[in-house]
This record gives structure tokens, sequence and C-alpha cells, in this order.
């Protein structure tokens, strides 16, 4: 299940999950409705990993706080830290070895 990201839940999300994925996306966004179904179906084989969406039209000082400046962006988090980040579309078995690996 994927968790809308927000301002106000984020500290929580971060702080209860041990490896956190974040897309940051927009609907007006062709890469990113195209990534959408991957991401999804991480969100659905990775029970270990907290699977995020954090529009950025609506999460604007989230995407800033992350130096969002293209999207998709999505940003591994590991026992709170930033481990890692790719910006544009990717296949499902390159986004699925981006969290594992």
């Amino acid at each position: 299940m994927e968790i809308k990201l927000t301002r106000d839940n984020f500290e929580k999300v971060i702080s209860e999950n041990k490896t956190v994925l974040i897309d940051f996306w927009a609907s007006w966004c062709g890469p990113c409705k195209m990534i959408a179904p991957h991401v999804e179906k991480l969100s659905e084989e990775l029970s270990d990993v907290a699977v995020c969406k954090a529009n950025v039209d609506e999460e604007g000082e989230l995407a800033a706080s992350f130096g969002i400046n293209s999207i998709p962006t999505l940003v591994l988090i590991k026992d709170g830290e930033e481990a890692d980040r790719i910006i544009g579309y990717r296949e499902y078995d390159a986004l699925k070895s981006f969290v594992t690996d």
C-alpha cells in the first residue's frame, strides 16, 4: 500500500520504517504517470519498505527540502538518512534493484 507523504506525516513515516521509498511526482507529469504502476507494484511486493508518494504541487515545501528539481524523482531513505536517488522513468526491474540492492 502506498502512503501519501505530507509535511505533517513525514517525520512519523521516516521514524517508523527502516527503509522508505519516496516518489516525488505531479499529476501533469507524463513520466510520473508511466512509472506510477511500477511504484504501486513495489508497494505491494515489498512489505518491508514504506512506499510513499509526494505530490510536488501539494507538498512544495517537502519537495524543496529534498532539492527536487525534476520529476519523477525517487528517493531511498535507509535508517532515516537518504541512501540514494534516481531521476526520471525506469523500468520495474531497475526500480526493484534500486530499492533492494
